[in-house]
């Protein structure tokens, strides 16, 4: 078929429009080129045995013992944890487990415990609880209790982990989300508006349904804490309890458990209270509640009932990641927030860390080198170690973040407050912070705040590209970077010895810079481990000298420092010099610090994956090189050998059988021997001295003659990132190898997996910009990126001196001036007199800001960090929606979900505000009566006028930044042990090894949970890939439940709007079709499409196939006329992209013609079937298979439009002729033949009432009147090709049709 045309675009058909997400750079690399050096992998990575048993825990209480399904690999804590989160169990938290009379220890493997077996007993024993655990046993019980309501966190953000997933309508009839209400339509795209204006809306979740509850208050008590007296009799705490029943009671916390005591609001007797004569005493507070309250077991029963209608991936808490916060958020309004009183809520930091607070100190860096200790020679330990690493690099991220935004607020105390704030340092839980700014002038020389910044963020880099080495014996510090409201702090663990004063003459330092380059420190105990990571990371052995100008010979770069810490243990640091300076950049840019014009710092460096991607290119290379020589040599051997052989002939020398047998013998094993042939690699060693260009000064001249040839190695280096890498990728993104990013964040996610650097955003415009059309996505989003990039450096430096309360002035000020200068070109900054007096000291310079002044900030920003020069009329021709998000996700903002009026009001958008009904709607259709009737209109009034206030002044107000959440950079390293398994195992199903391959997946995915937790952006990935692995291997519904999951996780942790997310929904879209849920499928994608529409707008090159794919779902559930629409929207996007005389094009209005016959509009058919057929004659010839197949379409479809067109002029004379003779019965009152039934007499067509026939395509068949053919387009072609049996389906018309005497004549009875 014509659909077939080569293109990677827009494949065609629901079964190739996989192909287009496949190429998503989630779905990874060409896996072909890995398999011939990882072939082995599989066989290495046997998957871990496991014995798995269902296992009998006694219990104290009903049901008095549970079965629950362990493996011998689990720890015994973890059997513990799924005994706490059972249903029957819950009310246990303060307990130990027992085998045979024995105590467990929690932290053994089942399999180390005696004699355990399928038919063992584990007996659970209640255990006396601490302050501790009765602090936990409170918490608990008030979140199972659905007491605990949502918390304000300093490092979660409105909304954070949010899911949209449950909220999408997959049934029959989707119900469709409008301003005005709720539509219903007979298909989830029955109504979509390609001209709608993008709404926000989408943002807005299901207003929560309120959960029952099962006591109106639960916290402690005003008589905490127990007296000393009190304390020693065994007295933990004491809890208030208000009850359904409005009965407050006095609760004791005991080591023995919970009782009701005889205190109350005035009067202190905390001794047991008698309860129909006997003290009311549970070791579980779960058991006590339910035996003091009678309407408890009831209402806490429902309220399991309601917890268990959700799914659980979107009501567990990410353990192991911080939560996506979205950049739009509802307002601070009912149904969505309503903040009610609770008690506890300010007391939960003392439940939670106890009165000392000790339980949330920790030392961060012991905890990490002993984790990094832990054996690793068995799956079962690696799986162990890396859990372990996982969480531990979760919760010092999260203590990290904690901390820099108390220094932000000013919470804490720095330890050196008389030093310039830049220079201030603080420490918080065990945690090191500084400023990402030069307080101490480190960076004088290098561009200053500007270069330190990046060196922090280099640095993050770095030690986490060592940690993923994970090379033992060598330890990294604890590092994480964030971002908040405009300062950068660095939060680093503190290594035993850093602050210790030396002795005079010893240096802090024991390897390589010590005070700059000044002076230089090189421990010989350093050397191997430190030669190790250089390898792994193409770093030179080279020669540096110091201010005296003697050499140095170090194994790394002079910026990247090795300490001997008083743990013994050697720590690298320093790492944002791993790799070389990009020279060419610098040289034709950076113009020192004091030029404004050029680059605005000389950190500028090559990155990490640039330099692997260069040493792969050296290395083919060398083995090409080698094969030429080893060629070369062959050549002259079989040439030396064909001229004796000539001599030979020439000397007249027969050769006898026996050698004759002998040479072809020898040949053939010199045959045999080549395709075994090897190049040795050993001889091979690149690598990039990062030093060079640094101010190095060698003394000899074989030294000078080395520091030369590193410098022609750097700038081939750089060569090889101008003119190769950046051109393939502009090549791959024209081609469609490479999906096509969305956004600012996707668009740098690529470049950096190519190693391009955020700089070269410029050059990549401009090579779009080259391309034309093609690239036009490429231009926008980089244009838009740029000015998103700039706007946050000149937003951080107006932020960067503003107390908090000043910020939301400030921010929403920026904007009117970026976003809102058409609808208010002289926006006038809010201000609060009171704050304004408070802060008298602050700096304002933001509200001297103008639209004009910023758009030249923005332009200078941009030509100086990017080299690009923005053109005139940017500012408006920008997309300001798309643009305010990328702001938004780079600044960390959560703005209020409204409409923002960019562009000034339309005449009919002002009278539409003035016609808005302000008064009360009318209740049952009256409109007064009796006081509490007008009181409710009043309240309704007041509700509109709240829900439709006045237009706003300008775009933005103060009120609309609901919050700013921090950004964070951490050093978390991947799970090695994870990816090899699913590496394995796809390699392992491209050898077609399908059972191995499954079973390594499957692996694969239970260690990514096991050691990422489930809720985890690694996690949301793996379950993408493999959903797309077994779609391949036609295992349908498992793929479908992945792809739910992989929704789902990274809706949680990547955000509902991140392009990951979207293709997810994609893929899952396409999944549900194939699995025979179309309607689900088709609300999946719209769904993802209104959001693409909000991350990019219309017309992406990608959301051709997207489109495509819709239209091809809804003729599978014969909805013609919208699969149409869809066809021609994506026609029109391809058209805009490759122009009406390419071959896509062609292709799609190949398809086109098609849904154009089905929704009979045979005109409009043979007109696009041409437009088709002329593209593939000029594009690919006569010969070609797609030229003929449109030649074929384009005749039937002429005749058959010239059958029609014959029909209708002869139908309508005869209506003429036969204006007065309506038959007396019409078809509606006989009986109508199924589809199929009728017949063709003698080549006649069945007369219809419509212009065209029911089938549109087929020009002899029979329908319905005023039908529509339900035949697939296959069928029409079989019909066309000869066929006369397809089946036509009649569906009967809206409004009543006159019967046709032939049609009649022609049915069979």
């Amino acid at each position: 078929m014509a659909s077939e045309v080569a293109n990677d675009n827009i494949p065609a058909g629901e079964d190739a429009a996989v192909e287009q997400h496949a190429t998503q750079e989630e779905l990874g690399t060409q896996l072909e080129g890995e398999a011939v050096q990882d072939g082995q992998l599989g066989e290495e990575l046997e998957p871990p045995v496991s014995e798995m048993f269902q296992l009998t825990v006694k219990l104290p209480y009903h049901p008095n013992q549970i079965q629950i399904m362990v493996s011998t690999q689990e720890q015994v804590q973890d059997i513990r944890q799924s005994i706490i989160e059972l249903p029957d169990t819950f009310q246990y938290s303060c307990f130990h487990l027992e085998h045979n009379g024995v105590r467990i220890n929690d932290f053994v493997e089942l399999s180390d415990v005696p004699d355990i077996n399928a038919e063992s007993e584990l007996v659970l024993v209640e255990d006396p609880y601490t302050e501790k655990e009765a602090r936990i046993h409170l918490l608990r019980m008030r979140e199972l209790i659905g007491a605990s309501g949502p918390r304000v966190d300093t490092v979660h953000g409105i909304s954070a982990g949010l899911s949209l997933f449950d909220s999408i309508n997959t049934g029959d009839e989707q119900v469709v989300k409008t301003g005005e209400g709720a539509n219903t339509g007979t298909h989830p795209m029955s109504d979509y508006d390609f001209d709608a204006p993008v709404t926000f809306d989408h943002f807005l979740p299901p207003p929560p349904k309120p959960a029952p509850k099962c006591v109106r208050s639960i916290a402690l008590s005003p008589w905490n804490p127990p007296p000393y007296h009190l304390r020693q009799k065994g007295h933990l705490l004491y809890i208030q309890v208000t009850t359904l029943e409005n009965e407050t009671v006095q609760i004791t916390s005991h080591v023995s458990g919970f009782y009701v005591n005889k205190s109350s609001s005035s009067n202190f007797d905390p001794s047991p209270k008698l309860v129909n004569g006997k003290p009311t005493q549970e070791h579980s507070l779960l058991n006590l509640l339910s035996s003091i309250s009678a309407q408890f077991p009831k209402e806490f029963v429902a309220l399991q009932e309601h917890n268990s209608k959700k799914d659980p991936l979107v009501t567990f808490q990410p353990t192991n990641a911080i939560p996506a916060s979205p950049w739009l958020v509802p307002f601070p309004k009912a149904p969505y927030h309503v903040h009610q009183p609770d008690l506890a809520r300010p007391q939960e930091t003392y439940l939670i860390s106890g009165t000392e607070n000790i339980d949330s100190l920790r030392d961060f860096n012991e905890e990490f080198q002993s984790t990094r200790e832990l054996p690793r020679d068995t799956v079962q330990e690696r799986v162990f170690r890396e859990r372990l690493l996982s969480k531990l690099f979760a919760d010092y991220t999260d203590a990290a973040v904690r901390g820099a935004v108390l220094i932000s607020r000013g919470e804490i105390a720095p330890l050196n407050p008389t030093e310039g704030r830049d220079a201030q340092i603080f420490v918080y839980n065990n945690i090191f912070f500084s400023y990402g700014a030069d307080g101490v002038g480190t960076f004088a020389s290098e561009g200053g705040d500007e270069a330190a910044r990046v060196a922090t963020g280099k640095d993050v880099l770095g030690v986490k590209a060592v940690n993923q080495l994970d090379i033992p014996g060598l330890s990294t510090p604890g590092t994480v970077v964030v971002d908040y409201l405009g300062r950068r702090l660095v939060a680093q663990s503190i290594v035993p010895g850093i602050f210790k004063q030396k002795e005079e003459g010893q240096n802090q330092i024991d390897y390589g810079g010590v005070e700059g380059r000044d002076v230089i420190a090189t421990t010989e105990a350093f050397i191997p481990i430190f030669e190790k990571m250089s390898k792994e990371m193409r770093v030179k052995k080279h020669n540096v000298w110091d201010k005296e100008g003697k050499k140095h010979e170090l194994v790394a770069s002079v910026e990247t420092k090795g300490l001997l810490g008083t743990d013994a243990r050697k720590y690298v640091l320093d790492l944002y010099r791993i790799t070389p300076l990009d020279i060419d950049w610098l040289e034709k840019y950076w113009k020192g610090g004091e030029d404004e014009s050029g680059y605005p710092h000389r950190m500028a460096v090559l990155r990490q994956e640039l330099v692997e991607g260069f040493w792969k290119f050296k290395m083919r290379e060398y083995i090409a090189a080698q094969m030429a020589e080893r060629k070369q040599v062959k050549d002259e051997a079989e040439k030396k050998k064909a001229e004796e052989d000539k001599q030979k002939e020439v000397e007249g020398t027969d050769k006898t059988d026996e050698s004759a047998a002998k040479d072809a013998e020898a040949k053939e094993e010199v045959k045999e021997e080549q395709p075994a042939e090897k190049v040795d690699l050993s001889a091979f060693d690149f690598a990039l001295n990062p030093d060079v260009f640094s101010g190095q000064q060698p003394q000899t001249d074989e030294e000078k003659a080395e520091n030369l040839k590193d410098e022609e190695n750097v700038r081939a280096a750089c060569t090889y990132l101008i003119e190769k890498v950046i051109p393939g990728l502009i090549e791959d993104l024209k081609e469609g190898d490479v999906g096509s990013p969305m956004d600012g964040h996707s668009l740098s996610r690529l470049m950096h997996k190519r190693g391009i650097n955020i700089r070269y955003l410029g050059t990549i415009a401009k090579l779009a910009i080259e391309h034309g059309s093609k690239l036009e996505s490429i231009k926008i989003i980089t244009l838009q990126e740029m000015v998103a990039r700039a706007s946050k450096h000149v937003l951080n430096a107006l932020l960067r001196g503003l107390p908090g309360p000043l910020t939301p002035y400030a921010i929403s000020h920026f904007l009117n001036c970026l976003l809102g200068s058409e609808y208010n070109p002289s926006p006038q900054s809010e201000k609060d007199q009171q704050l304004w007096t408070l802060y008298h000291d602050a700096d304002f310079n933001f509200e001297k800001l103008t639209p004009e002044a910023l758009r030249e900030v923005i332009e200078k920003e941009v030509l100086r960090r990017f080299r690009y020069e923005l053109p005139s009329g940017w500012a408006s021709e920008i997309k300001h929606a798309q643009l305010l998000r990328e702001i938004s996700l780079k600044l960390g903002l959560q703005l209020g979900i409204r409409k923002y009026n960019f562009k000034p009001l339309t005449e009919e958008e002002k009278a539409a505000l003035a016609a808005k009904p302000v008064a009360a709607p009318t209740t049952n259709g009256t409109s007064g009566g009796g006081k509490k009737k007008k009181k409710a209109a009043a309240a309704a009034a007041a509700a509109i006028e709240e829900v439709t206030p006045a237009l706003p002044p300008t775009t933005f107000v103060a009120d609309d930044i609901c919050n700013v959440v921090p950004l964070v950079k951490d050093a978390a390293s991947r799970s090695q042990l994870a990816e090899e398994a699913l590496e394995a195992g796809r390699i392992s199903i491209i050898q077609d090894q399908k059972d191995l391959g499954q079973e390594l997946l499957l692996e694969s995915l239970s260690l990514h949970e096991q050691i990422y937790g489930v809720l985890h952006p690694e996690v949301a990935r793996v379950y993408n890939t493999l959903a797309m692995l077994y779609y391949q291997l036609d295992e349908k519904p498992a793929a479908v439940e992945l792809a739910r999951k992989a929704v789902i996780v990274s809706e949680r942790t990547l955000g509902v709007d991140s392009s990951e997310t979207i293709l997810n929904y994609l893929n899952l879209g396409l999944f549900e079709h194939s699995n025979g849920n179309t309607h689900a499928a088709l609300a999946y994608i719209r769904h993802a499409f209104g959001f693409w529409r909000i991350i990019y707008g219309d017309g992406h090159p990608d959301s051709v196939t997207t489109m495509n794919n819709a239209a091809v779902m809804l003729q599978a559930l014969k909805h013609y006329h919208d699969s149409r629409k869809w066809f021609e929207a994506s026609l029109g996007v391809c058209e805009s992209i490759f122009g009406k005389s390419s071959p896509n094009t062609a292709t799609l209005s190949f398809q086109l013609a098609q849904a154009l016959a089905l929704d009979q509009d045979s005109k409009g058919a043979v007109a696009r079937m041409r437009d088709a057929y002329n593209v593939f004659l000029a594009e690919l010839g006569p010969n070609d298979r797609n030229t003929k197949e449109a030649e074929n379409w384009l005749e039937q479809l002429t005749q058959n439009a010239v059958h029609i067109a014959k029909q209708a002029k002869e139908t309508q004379q005869r209506r003429l002729r036969r204006i007065n003779l309506t038959p007396r019965v019409t078809m509606t009152a006989r009986p109508q033949p199924h589809a199929g039934q009728a017949s063709v007499r003698e080549g006649k067509v069945a007369e219809s009432t419509t212009s065209a026939t029911a089938t549109g395509a087929v020009a002899t068949g029979e329908a319905g009147i005023d039908g529509m053919d339900e035949r697939s387009i296959d069928e029409l072609i079989k019909f066309i090709e000869g066929g006369h049996e397809s089946q036509a389906g009649g569906k009967g018309g809206k409004r009543p049709q006159r019967a046709n005497p032939k049609r009649r004549g022609g049915m069979k009875a």
